[in-house]
């Protein structure tokens, strides 16, 4: 009789992150759209990758929980970006400061 060999997740390299964070993103937002609470994100895989890229890359990639923050502020109260500053400080969390080098 032979023993199964449990799995072993697949190691992803940060350019394998780095070229699904536009992905990881709209999870989030979809997940803040359906009106996930913060605990119930946490558990995702979307944001385990973004603390991942954030935790590697620091000042390339926001806190996942500032995004959380910005995303649920957003969608909430829609009339707090009525001005364009505010729109491009609350949209700048959901991009990358600079695009780095591939792995």
């Amino acid at each position: 009789m032979t023993q199964a060999i449990p799995r072993q997740p697949a190691a992803v390299c940060i350019g394998e992150l780095e070229a699904q964070y536009p992905l990881y993103c709209k999870a989030l937002r979809m997940l803040v759209r359906d009106g996930a609470s913060l605990n119930k994100v946490k558990r995702t895989v979307c944001w385990q990758r973004l603390e991942l890229l954030h935790h590697s890359l620091p000042r390339q990639y926001r806190d996942p929980e500032l995004l959380y923050l910005h995303l649920r502020r957003e969608w909430l109260d829609p009339t707090a970006l009525s001005d364009k500053a505010n729109r491009a400080e609350l949209a700048s969390p959901l991009r990358r400061i600079r695009r780095p080098a591939p792995c």
